[in-house]
């Protein structure tokens, strides 16, 4: 069983707790249930393309950063230019929670990007609930059937998709009402990181579909590299969460970026 297999498995049992603990009538009832969601697909455009993660950990990379604030770091994502921001709400292989989103959701006005293992129509409406304006698809776990069915309901909730895929095969996932694609330089199965691969996966979607690189972008060389090759937005934690403070090294790579 690789790390993937052992993610989608605890998962599973984290979903089936939660529906015995919150029904599906208190996530509606929630304050954030209803409110106007932020675009990505806009902010990509408006701003720098950076999608900037907060991150505590990695099955790859074990602890990276677990003592920065996620307001303040959000806060200066923001500030700097960030596109969006990326939280990771798995706790036992990522140590995220829904409290990460909870605490910035009134403080900022970008998307938020619920990063985690969505396998189950319940969290999409979890998603909702706690102020996400886009959710994560991981090809890798999902066939193509329920890729279509969860962007469908994801539509009707008023949250965009970044559909993540690694392989040509994984390509079978996409479809026309995807809203972002992003393609994943770590390899799920060994965490291999391979640039030009992701080029070559980018170059076989269709003409106009925005896409994200993601994992692996250590480096202005790196952005550039992929930014010369034709991707929209950059998906960036580690880089910046590996640093005492994230969002100071943040602000460094913009300034870098502006040269």
């Amino acid at each position: 069983m690789n790390i993937l297999d052992k993610i989608i498995t605890r998962k599973k049992e984290e979903i089936s707790l939660s529906k015995s603990q919150v029904s599906l009538k208190d996530l509606k009832n929630s304050a954030f249930f209803e409110r106007k969601t932020f675009s990505l697909k806009d902010t990509l455009v408006q701003k720098s393309g950076i999608i900037a993660e907060f991150k505590r950990k990695s099955p790859s990379k074990g602890i990276i950063n677990n003592q920065s604030d996620v307001l303040e770091v959000a806060k200066t994502y923001e500030k700097c230019g960030a596109s969006g921001i990326s939280i990771l709400t798995d706790s036992d292989f990522f140590g995220g929670n829904f409290d990460d989103i909870l605490k910035i959701r009134n403080e900022i006005q970008i998307p938020i990007l619920r990063k985690d293992f969505m396998i189950d129509e319940y969290q999409f409406y979890e998603a909702k609930s706690i102020g996400a304006d886009v959710v994560l698809l991981i090809a890798a776990c999902l066939s193509p059937v329920q890729v279509q069915e969860f962007t469908e309901l994801s539509h009707e909730l008023g949250l965009e998709v970044l559909l993540e895929i690694h392989t040509e095969e994984e390509l079978k996932c996409f479809n026309k009402n995807i809203d972002l694609v992003g393609i994943n330089n770590r390899n799920l199965q060994d965490f291999k990181v391979d640039l030009q691969h992701s080029v070559d996966l980018k170059n076989l979607l269709p003409a106009g579909t925005l896409s994200i690189a993601e994992s692996g972008i250590y480096s202005v060389q790196d952005y550039q590299f992929l930014k010369s090759k034709g991707f929209d937005g950059f998906l960036m934690g580690e880089y910046f969460m590996k640093n005492e403070n994230p969002g100071q090294k943040f602000e460094e790579f913009i300034s870098h970026l502006a040269r």
